[in-house]
């Protein structure tokens, strides 16, 4: 069951909390999502023009940026396409929540890396610019629903990331606390919204992202989930075992 509507009191005995990005971070989603993008542009008349192999990145940075793009690359006027995106996100998302994960896969070391952090006390929460819906729909294919005290999709607030208070407000929820959280992700809207927020930022450097992640300056980079914990033990590292690491 998800917790997703207590803030708990404010005071000492909070958990340390890993707040985590969704598609490209915990899950390599673009398939479907590029999948999607292109039916609903094929629905329009707009052929299939965005590629699964090369538009990873482009899968990313969500439903308007693909089909703006296919919009473009299907010949149409770059000053209509941003309209016209906007009428066919609907279509792409009922598409979408229809395809949600057929071929989404979790990446590599995920569910144990995610054990092994509840198992050292650690609340874990989602912190997404996928809709509530969605992201919610989604974890619960992949089988972790479960595993999070929270998860705030970019609708669930009037604000979402990078405004570090979706962040805020995804680790109160969680159990958690600002000065003892981190948020990993991969894009630079995640280190955007860590920095505002104050946490340690970790990026993966393999998800969808087409960003360097060495050229954000996070706190850390893990290139697998295995490496996972111990890093967010050295950035953050429970109470008396010292102050937080950056490197």
């Amino acid at each position: 069951m998800l917790l997703q509507n207590v803030a708990p009191a404010r005071g000492a005995g909070r958990p340390r909390c890993a707040a985590f990005d969704l598609d490209g971070t915990l899950a390599d989603t673009s398939a479907d999502l590029l999948g999607a993008a292109n039916a609903a542009l094929a629905a329009a008349g707009r052929g299939a023009p965005l590629d699964p192999g090369r538009d990873q990145g482009l899968a990313g940075r969500g439903g308007r940026a693909m089909l703006t793009e296919g919009l473009a690359r299907a010949g149409l006027d770059p000053r209509r396409a941003g309209a016209e995106a906007e009428a066919l996100l609907p279509r792409f998302l009922a598409l979408y929540e229809a395809r949600i994960a057929e071929r989404t896969r979790l990446f590599p070391g995920v569910a144990e890396a995610l054990e092994r952090l509840a198992a050292a006390g650690w609340a874990l929460a989602v912190c997404t610019n996928k809709p509530q819906r969605l992201a919610e729909l989604l974890l619960a294919e992949l089988g972790l629903a479960r595993r999070f005290a929270a998860v705030l999709g970019a609708d669930a607030l009037p604000v979402r990331k990078p405004d570090p208070e979706h962040l805020r407000q995804t680790v109160l929820r969680a159990g958690g606390a600002l000065h003892s959280a981190a948020l990993v992700g991969d894009t630079v809207t995640d280190r955007e919204t860590a920095r505002a927020a104050g946490v340690p930022c970790v990026l993966v450097d393999f998800g969808l992202s087409a960003d360097d992640p060495r050229a954000l300056g996070p706190e850390a980079i893990v290139r697998d989930f295995a490496a996972l914990p111990a890093t967010l033990e050295r950035l953050v590292p429970a109470a008396g075992q010292g102050a937080r690491n950056s490197s």
